[in-house]
């Protein structure tokens, strides 16, 4: 897989993405990414990127002639044009794991008040929002999807089970507490069902404290 992120804050986008498991899964050749300055498509003298709304209005917006000229220098045949925005499709489990089986991906770094409108009616297949807030630029946004769909490409994890059992792989159900040793510290105990070796009452006991972590803190899951 190819990832390409075009943004005006390059570094930024690549910070999260150069360590720990992301970063194996780039020098182990699973996946190359890059994130490219907008700039660099930018004519004129002062190569800007960005002018006052039509209409009037708040604040600045990304030009369309340098994302243009971006995409179509970048774009292969099997692309998926990605844009970062608070008004997109909020981001979920499934959709990482979707986009983890793509071959190529370009991710539109929104900035200012966002991008003009032709972009997104002419370029862009998808619009994704990580959640309902506002950042000071899609490049942060864009690491975090990466990273969600990175580690989903198999051989990014350690353990191929990993992605089948933590929270969200079921979209209604969040993952049920986990321990590790000491079996006490401080007087506090590791559940006994835990170490009893009995798989079966281990599995129920993991069904029943996932539901009720769910409809302690997301019981929006179960209502869905």
């Amino acid at each position: 897989m190819r990832i390409d992120i075009i943004t005006l804050f390059p570094e930024i986008a690549l910070a999260p993405l150069s360590e720990s498991i992301i970063h194996r899964a780039r020098k182990n050749e699973l996946v190359n990414i890059h994130a490219h300055q907008l700039r660099d498509w930018a004519t004129g003298k002062h190569r800007k990127t960005d002018e006052y709304l039509c209409g009037g209005g708040q604040g600045m917006l990304l030009k369309p002639e340098p994302i243009f000229a971006a995409v179509e220098e970048l774009k292969q045949p099997h692309t998926k044009v990605i844009l970062m925005t608070p008004q997109g499709t909020p981001f979920k489990q499934r959709h990482a794991q979707s986009l983890s089986r793509s071959e190529h991906l370009i991710i539109l770094c929104g900035h200012y008040e966002g991008v003009d409108h032709r972009v997104i009616e002419n370029l862009v297949d998808d619009e994704i929002s990580i959640g309902d807030y506002i950042l000071t630029n899609g490049a942060i946004a864009a690491a975090i999807v990466t990273d969600a769909i990175v580690r989903l490409i198999p051989g990014a994890l350690g353990d191929a089970r990993s992605p089948d059992e933590e929270s969200f792989t079921d979209p209604y159900m969040l993952e049920a507490p986990a321990y590790t040793k000491p079996n006490d510290f401080r007087g506090l105990k590791v559940p006994e069902v835990l170490l009893s070796g009995n798989h079966s009452n281990i599995k129920k006991w993991k069904i029943e404290q996932a539901l009720k972590r769910t409809k302690a803190n997301r019981p929006d899951l179960l209502d869905s």
